[in-house]
């Protein structure tokens, strides 16, 4: 298989878990509308996933030749990397998508690689350019122009809340990737992302026991197919789609192709939620995606 066939294939995986990512959105949205809560809907999430993750764990464990002995340092780094990641940072994703919208949920979300810029540059003292930072300006330029169109239409309550809630989920989420890099390293990509996303089970479940009971089984069917759907096509199939398609492109130019999902979601909340689409919408995101482009780009180079 030639260099090309490899990229372009990649790409392809790349794009895909880009869509898988962008579909979480209209999930959660369709989900309230049948009365359940974030944490009930985050748990049926990480238990209809979970196997998934450990079926993918029993058969790397058998297809070992050799089974390095990884130290408990590592395990608990691991666990705490997932407990961050995955837990804190989807429980507080699903609870800002109460009070925003999905399209705008997203743009805000995507602005994580600002994040992990700045704390690569604060705690890793790793150099920002001049481009980076200007980067970082256009990026949080477009983030303005975005939320304050939503803010001026009225029509969702508690809005700052729900911006504060997503822009602290992509906080959390760059705290798992910036720990990450070593961890992946002594793991493999497949088996961390399995372990990071399993960690983040026990305490979900510990927290919905504490809310509700662990009252979990009580809802129409259709909120079931939908956590169903949810972890199959924007949980397992996403992560190892991507994760596989960073292989094959390499980080940078994954974070670049992957700079489509906030457009997906847009997409798909105007065809299946209904929600407005507004030419300052249009300029923010176009905005974000670009500062993006050039942080990603940069980091290539």
């Amino acid at each position: 298989m030639s260099d090309r066939t490899k990229y372009l294939i990649g790409a392809l995986m790349v794009f895909g878990a880009a869509f898988g990512f962008a579909l979480k959105g209209i999930f959660i949205k369709s989900a309230y509308r049948y009365g359940i809560d974030s944490i009930t809907l985050l748990a049926l999430r990480f238990l209809f996933s979970a196997p998934f993750y450990l079926v993918t764990i029993f058969r790397t464990r058998v297809t070992e030749v050799a089974h390095p002995v990884i130290p408990l340092k590592i395990w608990c780094q691991v666990v705490l990397i997932g407990f961050t990641g995955y837990y804190v940072s989807a429980y507080v994703n699903f609870l800002g998508l109460e009070y925003i919208s999905a399209s705008l949920e997203r743009i805000l979300l995507f602005i994580y690689p600002t994040f992990v810029l700045l704390i690569n540059s604060f705690l890793v003292k790793r150099k920002v350019s001049r481009l980076q930072w200007l980067a970082l300006v256009i990026t949080y330029a477009g983030i303005i122009v975005a939320f304050n169109r939503h803010f001026q239409a009225h029509q969702q309550k508690n809005i700052a809340l729900g911006a504060f809630l997503v822009i602290l989920s992509g906080l959390t989420y760059s705290f798992y990737l910036v720990g990450s890099d070593k961890l992946i390293g002594k793991l493999g990509t497949t088996r961390f992302t399995s372990w990071a996303m399993l960690s983040a089970l026990v305490p979900t479940l510990i927290h919905s026991y504490i809310y509700n009971g662990l009252d979990i089984f009580g809802f129409p069917a259709p909120v079931y197919l939908i956590s169903i759907a949810m972890a199959i096509f924007s949980t397992v199939l996403p992560t190892f789609l991507f994760s596989a398609g960073i292989k094959r492109v390499g980080s940078g130019n994954a974070s670049i192709i992957a700079s489509i999902g906030p457009i997906f979601t847009i997409i798909l909340a105007t065809a299946f939620l209904n929600e407005p689409v507004w030419l300052e919408q249009i300029i923010g995101t176009a905005l974000v995606l670009a500062g993006v482009f050039l942080i990603s780009w940069k980091g290539k180079k």
